[in-house]
């Protein structure tokens, strides 16, 4: 199985809320490191973020994705539930590094979508 189709199977599974099926796609020694935020170590470890972070299984919307040798970019939006029973909306960039078909190493950039600002709330003069 090529990277590609390893990672769309991979997210398939989270949006069907199949966390540790993902694991399976994953080296014993994964690390996700959230640029700015935390760094996940083990499938231990990143499977109790999905439980405690997934509240429902995210809405992935995928806009490019490029393949070079054992890596692979992936860059959208994602959905989540929050606490408050409302969505977040969220841009990512996700770099990943494969070893022998497995996801091994994430390095993820995540911003949060802000709602616009109206004309009235802007300092134009």
């Amino acid at each position: 199985m090529d990277i590609k189709t390893v990672l769309l199977t991979a997210n398939k599974a989270i949006t069907e809320g199949k966390y540790a099926y993902f694991l399976l796609y994953c080296t014993d020694h994964i690390k996700w490191d959230f640029v700015g935020d935390r760094i996940l170590e083990g499938k231990s470890a990143i499977l109790q973020y999905m439980e405690e972070t997934y509240l429902e299984p995210p809405i992935f919307n995928i806009e490019r994705l490029n393949v070079s040798g054992v890596f692979l970019t992936v860059t959208g939006e994602i959905t989540l539930k929050n606490k408050n029973g409302g969505y977040d909306e969220y841009y990512y960039c996700d770099n990943w590094e494969f070893e022998d078909g497995k996801m091994a190493n994430l390095k993820a950039y995540v911003i949060k979508k802000e709602i616009p600002s109206s004309p009235e709330t802007t300092n134009e003069k």
